[in-house]
């Protein structure tokens, strides 16, 4: 897998993901404010200082090769409508994980993550040249798993007890992954989702 060669901006029709920066921070956390975004998340980052300790921390975890946070811009509004990172890096098994993906909840169901999800996964398998992309959700999000399935992954099981959420339920995560063989066929399903 190759080396993360900072900053990436990647940018399709309607979207533009950017390095998450210090000065994103105040749109983030306010759009960040609608509690239904983090029902099924293990952190509550409708609270400030909770998603203002993780967005501190993903830009410290940049340099180190551990996390690659973007901001994602509405290209037509340039207004940041959420927040998706690169991590869980195997560069020695050339897989990582797509994941903390969050949205305006009026961009759900709009296109805009199937864009965003094209534009990673092709900088993950032709760019970095990752065998294997996961993605791991909620096992009760069924929106989330809905819109996973819908981009061209499989669901591989059910993790029992894989984290606890912020108001200490454990909770069981779905993984689902695309592997190399299967992308061509994914990216053609992203680019044409009519077709």
């Amino acid at each position: 897998m190759n080396r993360i060669q900072h900053p990436v901006i990647l940018q399709g029709e309607n979207v533009k993901l950017v390095p998450l920066d210090h000065d994103h921070f105040p749109q983030l956390i306010d759009v960040a404010k609608q509690e239904k975004i983090w029902e099924f998340f293990s952190v509550k980052g409708s609270d400030s200082g909770t998603l203002l300790k993780y967005l501190k921390s993903s830009v410290l975890k940049r340099p180190t090769g551990e996390q690659y946070p973007f901001t994602v811009f509405d290209l037509k509004t340039n207004k940041i409508i959420g927040h998706t990172m690169l991590y869980n890096f195997y560069p020695e098994f050339r897989k990582l994980e797509i994941g903390w993906t969050w949205y305006d909840p009026a961009y759900w169901r709009t296109g805009y993550n199937r864009e965003c999800k094209l534009l990673l996964l092709t900088y993950c398998f032709e760019t970095l040249k990752t065998i294997r992309v996961q993605l791991l959700t909620d096992e009760n999000n069924h929106r989330s798993r809905t819109a996973i399935l819908g981009i061209g992954a499989t669901l591989e099981g059910i993790h029992r007890n894989e984290r606890i959420r912020a108001n200490g339920a454990y909770r069981n995560s779905a993984m689902y992954s695309i592997i190399e063989s299967e992308w061509p066929e994914v990216k053609k399903k992203l680019a044409n989702p009519k077709s």
